[in-house]
């Protein structure tokens, strides 16, 4: 029997009616499904709707509808159910009579869609928050264990200055830590309960929002039943936070692809993250780092299917908003996948520290500590910035570091050249000019380092139980 036959005649086009069905998917939310129900049975007990019996009945089949869906893949299978709140009602019917049917007293479809995706996403962020710890701790340890080695850092992908190997990784961590606060703020908002908000006026019994809420670990119930009913701010927030989390991963795997190639060197390519050629024996290719690129661009299309679907309904509940759930689990389950594999990849990478350290060194990279050095004898900034350019332009053409040049033709560009501007060249003394804190004077990035583990540990501190 369907929830809303009564009013209707005729029976639905069988093709229509197996293209607007959602239990295809939207059964991954019956273990929500199920609590949200509980919840809602015990206010009805509390309410007076029904008898402790009935109560007791209500509960223990949705206990044996949690069990066989967990012990029984084939229980699921089921052609008629529309959605996932058919399925629970269908199997009470089946289970304990017409007393299943009490359980839809007072409540509608439209808030417990809304509850079930709020629980969804809610368990979905405790579930990332956890992953992207792993994540963030792999890129720190091996950013401790990088010691003094350093890269070259750059802009517009031109070598620009050496920094330490910790201070790039660093730099990823820093990105990652921001993706997990953006989902710690974004659950503050989604963890509000709509249960009570009925169909879009509120619930047609007195039951209690806040008990209902307390019962299913939500701060409390949501402020306005016609917004409760509609609202996927909070899958759009979340889906746009993961966005942002993809684009970062996407970043880091296209420089971990450059480094990678041969015109680098940086990077040797794990086996166990990579395949080869089915034409060049000799290949090695970064398919997981590839790949990784390609799942952020599925993510993003995700976030602008939800913001494209809800900006122009009107208030309340429309039909459309049943395509929002794919892409809340689509992009759920893209990232919940990529997470362990790009940490196991990050455990595993071989990085080629001397290759690093030579380039480090080369190239002009010490330019613009050069110009500093001038600046501390005085010479105005710009006037060094010159100065050392056209000690550049010379070492160019004779092919030659600046630290090759001789004095003599240092100081015909500028006279305050002296024999202790050698000193102030090497790989070392440039590092430590950057001597302010985010720079990466290696005294700086052991402090940014234990910092960035505070913060990473606070992400495992702060998860709570996911609901069962």
């Amino acid at each position: 029997m369907k929830m809303w036959s009564g009013r209707f005649r005729q029976p639905l086009d069988p093709e229509f009616e197996k293209w607007q069905r959602s239990f295809p998917y939207d059964r991954q939310l019956l273990p929500f499904e199920l609590a949200a129900s509980r919840a809602h049975a015990n206010a009805l007990e509390h309410a007076g709707v029904l008898s402790s019996e009935d109560l007791s009945e209500i509960v223990k089949a949705l206990g044996e509808i949690a069990r066989r869906a967990e012990s029984e893949p084939e229980f699921l299978n089921d052609p008629e159910a529309e959605d996932v709140h058919h399925f629970v009602e269908k199997q009470l019917a089946a289970l304990i009579g017409a007393t299943g049917y009490k359980l839809h007293t007072g409540r509608s479809r439209n808030e417990q869609i809304a509850t079930d995706l709020r629980l969804f996403v809610r368990q979905s962020i405790d579930t990332l928050r956890n992953l992207i710890a792993d994540w963030i701790e792999a890129i720190l340890t091996r950013a401790e264990a990088a010691g003094s080695a350093a890269i070259p850092a750059y802009t517009h992908l031109q070598p620009a200055e050496p920094v330490l190997v910790a201070h790039w990784l660093l730099a990823y961590g820093e990105m990652f830590l921001r993706d997990a606060t953006r989902l710690a703020d974004c659950r503050k908002r989604v963890n509000l309960c709509p249960l009570g908000s009925g169909a879009v006026a509120g619930a047609t019994l007195t039951i209690n929002r806040q008990t209902m809420a307390a019962e299913l670990g939500f701060d409390g119930p949501t402020a306005n039943s016609i917004d409760a009913t509609s609202d996927r701010d909070f899958a759009i927030e979340f889906v746009d936070a993961l966005s942002l989390l993809t684009l970062h991963l996407s970043r880091w795997a296209e420089e971990m692809i450059l480094f990678s190639t041969p015109a680098y060197g940086f990077v040797e390519l794990p086996e166990p993250y990579s395949t080869g050629s089915s034409a060049m024996p000799q290949k090695k290719n970064p398919d997981l780092l590839e790949l990784v690129r390609g799942k952020a661009a599925r993510v993003m299309g995700c976030a602008a299917t939800l913001q494209t679907l809800v900006k122009g309904l009107p208030l309340a509940y429309n039909k459309d908003l049943q395509e929002t759930q794919e892409p809340v689990f689509n992009a759920s389950d893209t990232v919940i996948g990529v997470l362990p594999l790009v940490t196991g990849f990050m455990n595993t990478v071989e990085f080629n520290e001397a290759k690093m350290n030579h380039a480090a060194q080369s190239g002009f990279m010490n330019a613009w500590a050069a110009a500093a050095y001038l600046v501390e004898r005085g010479v105005p900034s710009r006037l060094a910035h010159e100065a050392v350019g056209k000690a550049v332009q010379l070492g160019v053409e004779r092919g030659c570091d600046l630290e090759k040049l001789p004095l003599a033709d240092l100081q015909a560009i500028h006279s305050s050249f002296d024999a202790a501007f050698y000193s102030s060249l090497g790989l070392t003394e440039v590092l430590a000019l950057h001597d302010v804190p985010g720079g990466t004077a290696p005294r700086h990035v052991k402090r940014a380092l234990q910092n960035a583990r505070e913060r990473a540990a606070l992400l495992r501190l702060q998860t709570p139980a996911a609901i069962r």
